[in-house]
């Protein structure tokens, strides 16, 4: 498996798309119950392609992601060619980003010197859509990419 399973909840989600997928290789309701039964690895392993071609679909269309911690906040735009960062950290260690409160002093406080943007870009290696997911895994969440369109306006020349 190239990726993770997709969840109990996301395989709930995706039941239509998850029944089709079992259609276009010819295995009807009733014979999924009996491989299920049956043959669970063959079961698992169906699970593992369904889930790895849900992730291929959804990596492919990502083009923002950020990741917000206490202390810091990392913006991607994924283009075609690299990626490109806008790292945002607060040096003032009693201000945190994921709080309302937090946030609200970083918007105030934007030209403090308690805050300081970092940019870089970055070439993908040979599979994009893995360092795509690596990011995830490390707890980015895809977004349509507001704020790093608000700071590529204050911080890319």
């Amino acid at each position: 498996m190239k990726y993770t399973r997709l969840t109990k909840e996301q395989f709930e989600e995706l039941h239509k798309e998850f029944i089709n997928f079992l259609a276009t290789q010819s295995i009807t309701a009733k014979e999924w119950d009996e491989i299920k039964a049956n043959k669970p690895e063959v079961a698992e392993q169906e699970l593992d392609v369904f889930s790895d071609l849900v992730w291929e679909g959804v990596l492919g269309q990502i083009t923002y992601l950020e990741h917000i911690s206490p202390q810091q906040m990392h913006l991607f735009h994924l283009k075609e060619d690299i990626m490109t960062l806008i790292a945002i950290k607060l040096k003032n260690e009693e201000i945190d980003l994921t709080t309302s409160e937090g946030f609200d002093w970083f918007r105030n406080n934007l030209l403090s010197d308690d805050v300081e943007f970092l940019t870089a870009n970055k070439s993908y290696s040979e599979d994009k859509p893995l360092d795509k997911f690596r990011l995830i895994q490390q707890g980015a969440v895809i977004t349509k990419g507001d704020l790093f369109k608000y700071f590529e306006k204050l911080v890319i020349k």
